[in-house]
């Protein structure tokens, strides 16, 4: 099976623009709260922005593969698979915060080769295909150049979760050595550090629904995504943005 980056990539920034926009329907409304096993909150709007997200998919690629957060797996031995998180930041997006994104990456051969974040209670889309540069908005969109931690601005999703992980030296070091600290989190954060707006964003835990277009964005954007190995991969659960010339440093405090 062959991909049509073009086409495959434009198809992902239309159907992260169906889901999100569904979303609206619940945002800052009245919904029941239910708590999956790993007791992570999940919505209505979390699963019937998927199913809306998944049928789009199949729809249009009866032949690629699905993996979402919600709904599980679909014809996994495709060569592509697309890997879905209808709200990134449920969190957030329950209470009635605007910091949640839909995503969506999208792998050829096991490789990141498309990467949407929209944030649709902003309207704010960050896009990426491999070899194609990134984009907000339809601007095209870069890392800040920043070389050293003692001038950068630091985002993370919160700061207890990395406790749970033995992270919480290395986040403690960040958070002294930094500048400036916020907890613009989620795809969010990493969003802003694409887009030249933070220097760095560090998530002690992603699943591969959470990461998977991010690769691809920061790479795009002229940055950096990896763990804290320092490995540009979307599947060890872990992940770090930041320019290039800024990642060593990053690294030494793990």
């Amino acid at each position: 099976m062959n991909i049509d980056l073009k086409k495959h990539h434009q198809a992902a920034i239309e159907i992260a623009c169906i889901g999100g926009k569904h979303t609206l329907n619940y945002f800052q409304k009245e919904f029941k709260v239910e708590r999956k096993d790993d007791t992570s909150p999940v919505t209505i709007a979390d699963r019937e922005t998927e199913s809306i997200m998944r049928e789009e998919i199949k729809k249009r690629f009866p032949d690629h593969g699905i993996l979402g957060e919600e709904h599980g797996g679909h014809n996994p031995e495709s060569e592509v698979q697309w890997i879905l998180d209808p709200i990134d930041g449920t969190k957030s997006f329950i209470h009635g915060v605007p910091f949640y994104t839909t995503l969506i990456g999208i792998l050829y051969k096991d490789e990141p080769v498309s990467g949407v974040i929209y944030a649709p209670a902003l309207d704010e889309l960050c896009e990426a295909a491999k070899g194609k540069g990134a984009r907000l908005n339809g601007e095209a969109c870069m890392v800040r150049r920043c070389s050293s931690l003692n001038e950068a601005s630091f985002l993370t999703t919160d700061v207890t979760t990395a406790r749970e992980f033995n992270l919480d030296a290395s986040m403690q070091k960040l958070i002294k050595k930094t500048r400036l600290h916020r907890t613009w989190g989620d795809a969010y954060g990493h969003m802003m550090v694409a887009t030249g707006r933070a220097d760095l964003m560090f998530d002690p835990v992603l699943n591969i629904w959470d990461a998977a277009p991010l690769l691809t964005v920061m790479r795009e954007a002229g940055g950096i995504f990896c763990d804290i190995n320092g490995n540009e991969t979307i599947q060890t659960g872990n992940g770090i943005s930041c320019s290039r010339e800024l990642i060593g440093e990053v690294l030494e405090q793990f």
